[in-house]
């Protein structure tokens, strides 16, 4: 097998787990939780799977550990981004059953949007290489308001708002799920039609934070869109088990905003400090680790004191 050949080995990993996915959820309903860590498992085990064949195919440690870290960045980011979703659903009153489908759609659109941007910021990094400074300081602005900024899981989206006040449409339970329905003759928008939209229009903001973060890790092509891809594929089992689970990922904005520090920084001092990807890969799953146990330390503190 070729490094070119890959490629087919992503799609079609992707293609299979997508279409399983659509055919084990083809009606709505709700998704317990052990479902969505299953299902949550096999997308993390399939970017595994793919980055160890990414090593074997193409020899390259750096490549591999640049593809583990990029992932690991991803997923990071996304984490915190959903409980942005979550926020979406409770303001177009969108049903448990529904929220699948309109996760779905998210999905396929972020698959193009982002493709878009990376290999776009893959050619403008090609040409022009002070950019790295733009995106180091992008993500360092990002960090400080991460790190500092109060956290609200009540905070009004912006561009939800917009949508809502804009547009006359059916709310999710009278909808029963659709995009579209016919009222007096005529043609009218649902909720979880705004919502996909919404969705969509948010996951352009997010990626605007995370492929300059992905870029300072590799700009392999390759490398980048698997990492981000199998990353995003796997947000609608992750939204169901974040979903059940928010209260107890209390310390997650502070990891993800120390991550963005130490990406931000790497950039910015790229031409002084060199920092081995092993040690990058190091310090940002470990982050993720410290997050991780520190929140459901607390969680599970919170849960004797109440007790």
């Amino acid at each position: 097998m070729q490094e070119s050949d890959l490629w087919f080995v992503f799609i079609a990993i992707v293609a299979i787990l997508l279409v399983a996915d659509l055919v084990m959820n083809r009606k709505a309903h709700h998704i317990p939780m052990r479902t969505a860590l299953a299902q949550t498992s096999v997308w993390i085990g399939a970017a595994i799977a793919f980055g160890v064949l990414l090593f074997f195919v193409t020899g390259n440690s750096t490549l591999t550990m640049e593809y583990f870290t990029a992932y690991a960045i991803e997923e990071s980011m996304s984490m915190d981004n959903l409980f942005v979703f979550i926020i979406i659903f409770a303001y177009f009153g969108i049903r448990d059953e529904d929220q699948h489908k309109a996760l779905f759609y998210g999905v396929v659109g972020a698959i193009v949007f982002r493709a878009i941007f990376i290999f776009a910021g893959v050619e403008l990094l090609n040409m022009f290489d002070w950019l790295l400074y733009v995106f180091g300081a992008i993500l360092l602005i990002i960090a400080i308001k991460t790190l500092i900024e109060k956290s609200d899981n009540n905070k009004e989206n912006k561009i939800a708002k917009f949508m809502k006040n804009r547009f006359d449409y059916v709310d999710d339970e009278e909808a029963n799920g659709k995009l579209f329905v016919k009222r007096n003759g005529k043609r009218v928008v649902t909720a979880i039609f705004l919502c996909i939209l919404v969705i969509e229009l948010t996951d352009v903001v997010f990626a605007l934070d995370s492929i300059p973060a992905v870029l300072a890790i590799s700009t392999d092509t390759m490398v980048i869109y698997t990492s981000n891809i199998f990353a995003v594929m796997g947000l609608r089992s992750l939204f169901f088990v974040i979903k059940g689970g928010m209260n107890s990922l209390a310390y997650l904005k502070y990891g993800l905003g120390a991550i963005l520090l130490f990406v931000s920084m790497k950039l910015l001092l790229h031409e002084f400090v060199h920092i081995p990807i092993a040690l990058s890969l190091g310090v940002i799953v470990g982050i993720l680790l410290i997050t991780i146990v520190a929140s459901l330390l607390k969680s599970r503190k919170d849960k004797a004191a109440q007790a």
